[in-house]
C-alpha cells in the first residue's frame, strides 16, 4: 500500500527532479489476460475488416467508413472508456491506450476512430450533464451515433481561442443560433453529432455546444483532397442560423477553451500510442521485405546498413511504447486517487489528465516523429518498390505525416510542455528552484568523481539519467533567469529545452521498463530489452548534448558560456558502447523470428 500511495504522489513533470523506481511504473508486459484479449480482438478486426479493403477505404466509397465504425461499435471498441452505466465497457485508461495502439495499424480508419472515441465522445463524458450523458453516450459507444469535433477555423488553428464562429441567444431564450465556418473536421461527412466551439456575443473565450445534425442549418464543402489518410472524411462545415437548444450548451459559458485544451491532452497521448502500433506494422512489413528481397545473390536483411535501420525502428518504438504506458498508468493512478478522495468520476479524469499534460505532449511529439522515421526508413528498405503505390509503404508514408500536425503541431507541443514546466515551477507546484540552485553550485565546485554502485541493476545507466536531468535543469533554469517572462518569445530555445526533456523522459522510461522486465523474466528473458534501452540512452545523451549546446550558445557569452558548456559536457558524459554489434543483435533476432517481436 505504501508503494501505491508513494506512486500516486508523483506529479506531472516531476520526473525531472525525482527518481522513479522501476517497480512503480507500468509496462506493457503486465497487461492482464482480459486486456490482451481486447488488444487481440482489435488486431483481428483490423486484419479482417480493414486491411483487405484499404484501397476501397482510401477511395472514400460512400457509406463504407461509417459501416466499419458500426462494426467496431458492435465489438465494443468505441466504448472502451465509456462507463458501463452509459453503454460502454468502462475499462481503464491504459486499456484505452492499448486499443489506440492497435488501431494505429488501421490507416485512415484510425483517424475516424480516434476522432469519434476521443474528441467526439469525451467532451460529453467529462463535461456533459447527466441528461447529456444518458441521451448521447449509449449511441456513441455503440456507433449508432457518429461524432466529430468542430474547433479549427480558417484563421484559428494553433490559436484556437481566436475563432470567429458566433452563438447568439434567440429572442425567446430557448436556442443559441450559431453562425460560422469550421475546417479540417474529421468525420464531418458522416457525423450525426458535432461538438462545436463558438463565442457568445462578445465573449473573450469560447463556449462548447452539442449540435445534432438534425437541428438543421449545417452545410458542407466537398471532401478535402488530402496527401494522406485519404479514406477519412475531412470537410469544411458551415453553420448558417443553426438553432441549438440552450440545454445543449456543454459545461459553462466561456469554458470551451478549457474543454478544448483538456480533451486535446487525451488526444495527444493516445496519438503517441497509436503511432507505436502503426510503426510496428510498418517495421514488420519492412523486415519481411528485407528478408525476401535478394541483391548480389543474398537477402538484403543480411546487410549491415539494413540491420541498422531495422534495429533503430525497434529501439525508437521501444522508447515511445515504454513512455506511453508509463504515463498512461500515472494518469490512471491519479484518477483513482482523486476518486478515492471523493471527487466525481468525470472531474477526476479531467484532473488526472491535466496533471500529466506535460507527459501527454512529450509522447505526442516523440511518437509522431518516431513513426515518421520508421515509415521513411521503410520506404528506403523497399527501395524503388517503396515509391510505388503497389507496395504498402507509399500509403504508410503519406498517412503518417499528419501525426506531427494534428492534436497541436509538434512545435506548439514542444513550447507548451516547457511552458507548463516553468509555470508549475513559478506556482510552486514543481520544486525546480532548489535543484537548479544546487546545480549552479555544482558547476563551480570540484567534481566528486563518485561512482554508482554497479551491484545494483542499471546503476550506471541511472547515473547517466540523473546527470542528463541536471543538464536540462541547468539550461532551462539559466534561460528562465535570463529572459524571465520573455522566454515565451524565444521559440528556438524553448524547442531546444523541449528536445532535452523529451529525450530524458523516453530514455528513463526505456531503462525502467528493461529493469522491471529483468525482475520479472530474469537476465536472459530481458536480453533484448536491455540492449534496446541502453542503445536508446546512448543516442539520447548525444541528442541532449547537441540541443544543450545550441541553447547555451544562443543566450550566453564569455566566461558564463564556458562554465555552462563545461557543465553540459560533464552532465552528458557516458561510456562508449559498441552500438553496431548491439543493433545487429536486435536485427538478427528480428530476422530469425521473421516478424517484429518486440
Amino acid at each position: 500500500m505504501e508503494a501505491v500511495l508513494d506512486k500516486v504522489a508523483i506529479k506531472g513533470g516531476e520526473f525531472l527532479i525525482r527518481e522513479t523506481n522501476a517497480q512503480d511504473i507500468f509496462i506493457p508486459e503486465e497487461f492482464t489476460e482480459e486486456q490482451q484479449m481486447m488488444g487481440q480482438a482489435t488486431t483481428d478486426f483490423i486484419e479482417k475488416e480493414i486491411r483487405p479493403i484499404a484501397e476501397r477505404i482510401d477511395s472514400l466509397e460512400e457509406g463504407l467508413l461509417p459501416s466499419l465504425m458500426d462494426k467496431a461499435g458492435q465489438l465494443g471498441l468505441l466504448g472502451v472508456n465509456v462507463p458501463e452505466a452509459y453503454g460502454g465497457l468502462g475499462m481503464s485508461f491504459n486499456t484505452g491506450m492499448l486499443i489506440a495502439d492497435k488501431i494505429g495499424a488501421a490507416g485512415s480508419f484510425s483517424t475516424a476512430f480516434g476522432a469519434h472515441t476521443g474528441i467526439g465522445t469525451l467532451p460529453i463524458l467529462y463535461y456533459g450533464t447527466e441528461e447529456h450523458k444518458k441521451k448521447y453516450l449509449p449511441g456513441l459507444a455503440s456507433g449508432e451515433i457518429k461524432a466529430c469535433y468542430c474547433l479549427t477555423e480558417p484563421d484559428s488553428g494553433s490559436d484556437a481561442n481566436s475563432g470567429k464562429t458566433k452563438a447568439v441567444l434567440s429572442s425567446d431564450g430557448k436556442h443559441y443560433v450559431i453562425n460560422g465556418q469550421k475546417m479540417w473536421i474529421s468525420n464531418g461527412g458522416f457525423a450525426d453529432l458535432f461538438i462545436v466551439f463558438a463565442k457568445i456575443d462578445d465573449d473573450k473565450n469560447l463556449t462548447a455546444f452539442i449540435v445534432e445534425k438534425e437541428f438543421g442549418g449545417i452545410t458542407m464543402n466537398d471532401e478535402e483532397r488530402k496527401m494522406g489518410i485519404k479514406g477519412s472524411s475531412t470537410r469544411q462545415v458551415f453553420f448558417n442560423d443553426c438553432k441549438v437548444p440552450v440545454e445543449n450548451m456543454l459545461s459553462d459559458r466561456g469554458n470551451g477553451f478549457k474543454i478544448a485544451v483538456n480533451i486535446l491532452n487525451i488526444g495527444r497521448i493516445k496519438l503517441g500510442a497509436s503511432a507505436v502500433g502503426g510503426g510496428k506494422v510498418v517495421a514488420d512489413l519492412a523486415l519481411k521485405y528485407a528478408i525476401e528481397r535478394k541483391q548480389f545473390g543474398t537477402s538484403i536483411a543480411s546487410f549491415g546498413a539494413i540491420k541498422h535501420k531495422l534495429a533503430e525502428m525497434a529501439i525508437k518504438s521501444y522508447a515511445t511504447e515504454s513512455a506511453s504506458y508509463r504515463a498512461g498508468q500515472d494518469i490512471e493512478d491519479k484518477i483513482d486517487a482523486l476518486i478515492a478522495e471523493g471527487m466525481d468520476d468525470a472531474s477526476a479524469k479531467l484532473k488526472g489528465l491535466e496533471q500529466f499534460a506535460i507527459e501527454c505532449a512529450i509522447i505526442k511529439v516523440h511518437g509522431s516523429e518516431v513513426l515518421d522515421y520508421i515509415v521513411d526508413e521503410g520506404v528506403q528498405i523497399y527501395g524503388g518498390m517503396g515509391f510505388s503505390e503497389e507496395a504498402p509503404m507509399a500509403r504508410a508514408y503519406r498517412d503518417s505525416r499528419i501525426c506531427r500536425i494534428y492534436e497541436g503541431t509538434n512545435e506548439i507541443n514542444r513550447m507548451l510542455l516547457v511552458g507548463m514546466i516553468l509555470k508549475r515551477a513559478l506556482k510552486g507546484e514543481l520544486n525546480l528552484m532548489e535543484p537548479a540552485m544546487a546545480i549552479g553550485k555544482e558547476l563551480t565546485s570540484v567534481p566528486t568523481f563518485e561512482s554508482p554502485d554497479l551491484s545494483l541493476p542499471y546503476a550506471e545507466e541511472k547515473d547517466v539519467i540523473v546527470k542528463l536531468k541536471k543538464a536540462v535543469l541547468m539550461v532551462a533554469g539559466k534561460a528562465a533567469q535570463k529572459f524571465g517572462p520573455n522566454l515565451n518569445d524565444e521559440q528556438e530555445i524553448l524547442m531546444n529545452i523541449a528536445d532535452m526533456v523529451i529525450e530524458v523522459y523516453c530514455a528513463e522510461s526505456a531503462i525502467l521498463r528493461a529493469e522491471k522486465v529483468e525482475a520479472l523474466k530474469g537476465k536472459e528473458g530481458s536480453k533484448y530489452h536491455e540492449i534496446m534501452s541502453k542503445v536508446y540512452l546512448y543516442e539520447a545523451v548525444d541528442k541532449i548534448n547537441i540541443s544543450g549546446k545550441e541553447a547555451i550558445a544562443s543566450f550566453t557569452t564569455g566566461d558564463e558560456q564556458k562554465v555552462m558548456l563545461m557543465g553540459l559536457k560533464r552532465f552528458t558524459k557516458s561510456n562508449a558502447i559498441n552500438t553496431r554489434d548491439l543493433r545487429r543483435e536486435i536485427a538478427d533476432e528480428m530476422i530469425e523470428k521473421g516478424y517484429y517481436p518486440y
